[in-house]
Order: structure tokens, then sequence, then C-alpha cells
């Protein structure tokens, strides 16, 4: 056991730290906006630019189970320094690549050194900061998590309008340089206790095949229209297998490369199940909003940008305030109330029309900042409560990638919700327009000025939002009832929601 470690000067420390973060969730989201423009630069079409995200995804979710053993390899503070300086490095070779397949590589490089920044930027926090404050580390964290994604389309679209796009990547090179410099001198002097574990090598290739395949099947398969395309199917099989060998294979090996035995801490496996949860259907929010608002309202990628930006006011706000006084209360009441929150704007969200003004989509964006606010914080606490200080790197980094996967499980399963939906409202809409329907042969008449032809067009664009509209309503009244349902998941844990290291002193 060794006495807590305390950096030279904790705020520049926490700075260091939390601007990486930043960073490297920022860049999950910051490139979106700016395909169609990357995709004209480089020749390729709008579908082959979507790998510039996709291949970032990949590479992260595979990175980030292997975060546990990548620490007890080099240690917390080396690692994060490296990754934070390749992030920069890679982010530097994306803004200067001359061809696409030259910006894969280094969005997967980029995204491959992401992986672990997260997790580790959690676990240092926790360790520099004395346990009476360590709930205001994690708040911290949460409001970085939550603003850096909402910020990501807002400057993507407006540093690709107003210079050119690979000054999205550029940006982080300083910001890189920066973190990494001020964490290396303010953590030179943490002792790390590293080991040289066995490589698990059918561990670390089953989890490549397996999480890569999935990954490129739940990013393509909206496009590809699922199980009847040929490559959905030979890649979903892939994963389906490496999968199962990788879990047999992980948890009967005696030093696997991902230790799914952090599960039998009750708290990380109930906070763990809210956490993905939870974020899966945030994710869904946060997904579909910006693309309704420009598919079906007409707004431009930056005014939906500003429409959606009012989500991370109330979180900003809060931090200081549900860091410091969070402990002094029950967290799963302050997380029922964060999904009773979110739950209501998702209601909120499921009476919306084609006629509605900016103000209330602002409004409710705000609204479930409350939500947002009381969300991360309280449930990161549960879920790394019943572990100990050499186990909260690997708890967090499992976390978070079961967190990123559902991201992506949401995000296929809402948009494909979404599309059929208004297919079948289109279909049944369209029933009412015939020949034998008076009403909509006076429509036709005055919509076409005599053209039955544009009077059609007209016609099903009308049907077409409509059907839209009425698929978007229906997928936000499910999201309502998944957030009310996650208030009752939360009480599975147990107190005391003190950490295990916090009540050791600080380390191992």
């Amino acid at each position: 056991m060794t006495t807590h470690f305390r950096p030279p000067n904790l705020a520049l420390s926490t700075i260091g730290l939390s601007l990486a973060t930043f960073m490297q969730v920022l860049d999950t989201t910051i490139a979106n906006v700016s395909l169609p423009t990357i995709a004209g630069n480089l020749g390729v079409s709008n579908d082959q630019s979507t790998w510039v995200i996709t291949s970032f995804a990949v590479s992260m979710a595979i990175a980030l189970p292997l975060t546990g053993f990548l620490t007890r390899r080099f240690g917390e503070v080396k690692l994060f320094v490296w990754c934070t300086l390749l992030f920069s490095l890679a982010s530097f070779m994306c803004g200067v690549s001359q061809s696409m397949g030259m910006l894969l590589v280094f969005r997967a490089v980029q995204g491959a050194v992401a992986g672990p920044m997260y997790p580790v930027t959690q676990s240092l926090l926790i360790g520099i900061y004395p346990p009476a404050r360590r709930g205001m580390a994690l708040a911290l964290l949460a409001m970085v998590t939550v603003v850096a994604p909402i910020a990501g389309p807002i400057l993507g679209g407006m540093i690709t309008d107003n210079y050119s796009w690979p000054w999205i990547f550029f940006i982080n090179v300083p910001i890189g340089i920066f973190a990494s410099t001020v964490v290396a001198s303010q953590l030179r002097l943490k002792t790390e206790k590293t080991e040289r574990p066995k490589i698990d090598y059918v561990g670390l290739i089953s989890l490549i095949v397996g999480v890569g395949a999935l990954q490129i099947v739940l990013d393509k398969g909206n496009d590809a229209d699922w199980f009847n395309s040929s490559f959905i199917v030979i890649t979903s099989i892939v994963s389906a297998v490496a999968l199962a060998i990788f879990l047999i294979w992980e948890l009967t090996d005696a030093d696997p490369i991902v230790d799914l035995r952090l599960f039998r801490h009750r708290n990380f496996s109930a906070g763990t199940l809210a956490m993905v949860l939870g974020y899966a259907a945030f994710f869904s929010i946060a997904l579909l909003v910006p693309l309704w608002l420009q598919q079906d309202l007409g707004y431009t990628a930056i005014w939906a940008g500003y429409a959606t930006a009012p989500l991370g006011v109330i979180p900003i706000l809060l931090t200081f305030f549900v860091g410091k006084y969070a402990g002094r209360t029950d967290l799963r009441l302050l997380a029922a109330a964060a999904f009773l929150v979110m739950g209501a704007t998702c209601f909120l969200r499921a009476s919306f029309y084609l006629q509605v003004d900016f103000y209330h989509v602002a409004m409710a964006q705000l609204l479930q900042g409350l939500g947002v606010a009381l969300f991360f914080m309280p449930v990161l606490s549960i879920l790394l409560s019943d572990l100990q200080q050499n186990e909260i790197a690997a708890g967090s980094g499992l976390s978070t990638f079961l967190r990123t996967l559902s991201g992506s499980f949401s995000a296929s399963i809402t948009i494909f919700l979404w599309n059929r939906r208004s297919v079948v409202h289109h279909e049944q809409l369209a029933e009412h327009i015939t020949a034998y329907n008076p009403l909509a042969q006076v429509a036709m008449k005055q919509l076409g000025h005599g053209d039955p032809h544009r009077a059609g067009s007209i016609i099903n664009g009308m049907i077409t939002q409509q059907g839209s509209q009425i698929a978007f309503d229906e997928v936000f009244h499910m999201l309502g009832w998944v957030f009310l349902g996650l208030m009752v998941v939360i009480w599975l844990a147990r107190p005391p929601f003190t950490p295990k290291a916090a009540a050791a002193g600080g380390g191992h």
C-alpha cells in the first residue's frame, strides 16, 4: 500500500488530462459534417467517405478493452503520454493526407491510440484526487464527455466552411503536445508497478477480428440493407464466431488480455448495465435530432448544431455542484432522477410536429441537459465503487468499450427503425390518395395547377415528410420507456459507493 500521490499542481494536471480527453472525444464527431467536402477534395464518393468515421470507430473499439493489459505493461502515465503524442502525430498525418487510403490509415491509428486515453484519464484523475474530491473529478470528466460531441459538428462545420477540412485535424496537434507535456511533467514522480504479462494471442486476435467485423456490420448495415447483403451476412458470421471464441477463451484463460472476471463485482455489473443502456438511448437522441432537423425541417448543419447545443448548458453549470455534493446523497436517486428527466424529454419530443419552432427544439435539449448532468457522474461512481485501484483502468476500459459498442448498436437500430416505420406510414398515408377520394382530387388540382405529375410529386413529398415525422415520434416514445425502465435497473447496485481504492488509502 502506498500513500496518496499529489501532483505539484492539481489544477494544471486536471487541465492537461481533461484537454486530451476533450480532443479525443471531439474527434468522434468533428469529421461528420465535413465528409462531403473531404469526399470532393479526395475524389471519392460520399459512401466511401463514411469510412473516415468507420475506421476510427473500429480501431477505438478494439483498443478500448486492451486498456487494462496496456496499463499493466507500461503504466498509466507513460501510456497516457505516448497515446496523446501519437494521437497528435496521427492527426497531423490525417491533415496532410493526399488520398483517401492515406487518410483512412491514419484515422485508424488515431482510433487505436484514442482507445486507452479516456479510461486511463479516468483512472489517473481518481488516483491524484483525494477521496473526498473524486466526485468532482468524475463530474468534470462527465462534462467533457457530454460537451465535446456537441461541439464537434459545430466546430467541424465552421472550420470546413471558413478554412479547409485538414484543419479539423491540425487543431489537435498543439492541444495534444500541451496536454502530454503537462501530464508528463506533473505526474513524472508517480510510482507505478508494471508487469510483463504474457500476450494472450488467441484473445487478442479473436478480439480484433470479432469486434472489427461487428463494428463494420453496425456501421454499414443500414446502407447495405442488412442481411439482404452477402457482405453483411459473411461479416456477421465471422464476428459471431470470433466473439464466441473470445468469450470462451477469456473466461477460461489464466491470464486473459481482457479481464471479464471484473463482472464478479456487483456494482460494476449493475453500473455498467445502466451506463451501457442509458448511453445507447442518449446516443440515439444525439444522432436522431440533428438528422431530423436537417432532413424534415430543412435546417442547415450549422443551425442543427445551434439547436442541439443547449444540451451542454446545464451540465457545464452543474458540474461543480454535482461533483461536490453528489456524494452526500444516494447516487442511485440521482441516476434515477436523470433517467426520469431524459425519459420526460423523450415523451416531449414524441409530440413534436413538422411546424415545431426552434425555441421548442432548443428547450427540449436544454431540459435534457439536466438529466445528462445527473447521469454520467453518479453512474460512473457506482460502477467504479467496488473495484480495487489496480482494477480501475481495466474496468473503465471495459465499461467504456461496452458503452462505445452500445452507441454503434443504438445508431444502427435507431436509423433502421426510423427508416422502416417511415416507409410503413408513407404507405398508410398514401392509401388515401385515390381517384375516389374527392378531398384528394381537390388537393391535387390546387397543388398542381392543372399538372397532375407536379401535384403527385408535391403530395408524395408531403407524405414522405409526414411519415418520417410520425416515425420520429414513435422512436422517441420508445426511448422514453427505455429511460423509465433504467430507473429500476440502477437499484440493482448496492451501497456503499465510496471506491475501495479510496478506502484503501489511494493505491496498492
